[in-house]
């Protein structure tokens, strides 16, 4: 078995797919990167198995094969040299020889056939989208997905698909994100849960990418095919909580702010707030938001007055900062809209502009109690 390959464009290739290798594998053939050769294509593929990513990748050859090669030492290596062709030889006593232009560099390989299989989708329903939309909403709902392994439905992203829109939600019980799509359709509703891992690699790779995404699934995997990449992985089981019960319908104060000034102060006002509830303060009437936070502890505090557009009751309402310093991080409007019903019921958070046609995001933040 023996091909030809450009040293940047296998490291290129190499390090999207590196990024499902975990640091420490219960198998060791999991360290290793498998490649498959058939002729002038070469497929590599990394798994931790759960997510099986592979790239097929053009190469000059005429052989065919396959040997599972160890993915640090290989990746490592490729990283130090200029761009250049170099030659891969399988050799009969277990090693794959690499042979650049200045040297030669012999690798340990293992039986290709120890490798995991990819799992093969049954009764698969399938919905296309662009690479960048599915990117966007990947990006907007994430951070919100929560850690609890008591809960792994709430550590995952909720994708809800039907012929009138594509709807993404993520929550983690203290604040919830939901992304929807009215521009983009599925041929029949369904709905499942992807895990967190697969949805990163797939963010970083996907973000400005114009290319078509299929994405099939069924009960069990969920599978993305785009450009030369696929990845399968394994969805999250159980039942995603019923979140449009969550969010509140009547809102009648309601706030509008530069989105800018507001992050600004209360990412400083948050400074100055307990370490351990990060609680601010919002007290809002007539055109003016005053926001405070205070740690008693060590007797610091802090207070900011912002003009603001706010139609409602006066009111006075806490939130925890680390929460809505994300939320607004994560939008990208100019001005926001900050809708309340009352101090304990939680408020929604929308951007007044800067969105395409057909999207809409909707997020919302729990309040704390506030100590008089």
């Amino acid at each position: 078995m023996k091909f030809i390959v450009s040293s940047s464009y296998l490291l290129k290739q190499l390090q999207v797919l590196g990024g499902v290798i975990n640091n420490s594998n219960t198998l060791p053939i999991l360290d290793n990167f498998l490649f498959e050769l058939n002729q002038n294509k070469l497929t590599v593929s990394a798994s931790d198995l759960e997510t099986t990513m592979s790239a097929v990748l053009e190469v000059d050859s005429d052989s065919e094969g396959s040997v599972a090669v160890p993915a640090k030492l290989l990746l490592d290596t490729l990283k130090t040299f200029p761009e250049q062709p170099l030659t891969f030889v399988v050799e009969s006593n277990n090693t794959v020889e690499i042979s650049s232009n200045h040297g030669k560099y012999a690798l340990a390989y293992a039986d290709g056939a120890e490798f995991p299989n990819s799992v093969e989708l049954a009764d698969a329903i399938s919905t296309t989208l662009l690479g960048d939309i599915l990117a966007t909403a990947i990006s907007k709902t994430i951070f919100a997905s929560g850690n609890d392994d008591l809960r792994p439905v709430m550590s995952g992203v909720f994708f809800q698909f039907s012929p009138e829109n594509l709807t993404f939600v993520a929550t983690d019980a203290h604040k919830l994100v939901k992304y929807r799509r009215n521009d983009v359709q599925a041929s029949q509703v369904t709905e499942f849960i992807m895990p967190k891992k697969p949805l990163t690699l797939l963010k970083g790779i996907l973000a400005g990418n114009e290319s078509d995404v299929v994405i099939e699934y069924n009960e069990s995997n969920a599978k993305f095919t785009f450009d030369n990449i696929e990845l399968v992985c394994r969805l999250i089981d159980g039942k995603y909580p019923n979140y449009e019960a969550v969010i509140p319908k009547e809102n009648p104060n309601k706030l509008t702010i530069d989105r800018g000034q507001f992050f600004g102060s209360v990412r400083r006002v948050s400074i100055f707030s307990n370490k351990t509830t990060h609680q601010i303060r919002l007290k809002i009437a007539g055109a003016e938001l005053n926001i405070s936070a205070e740690d008693v502890d060590y007797s610091n505090k802090a207070e900011e007055r912002l003009t603001c557009d706010y139609q409602g009751d006066d009111m006075e309402i806490g939130f925890n900062s680390r929460f809505l310093n994300e939320m607004l991080n994560n939008l990208s409007s100019d001005n926001v809209s900050l809708e309340m019903s009352l101090p304990n019921r939680a408020g929604i958070l929308t951007p007044v502009d800067g969105l395409d046609e057909g999207e809409e995001i909707t997020m919302l933040v729990m309040p704390v109690m506030l100590n008089s």
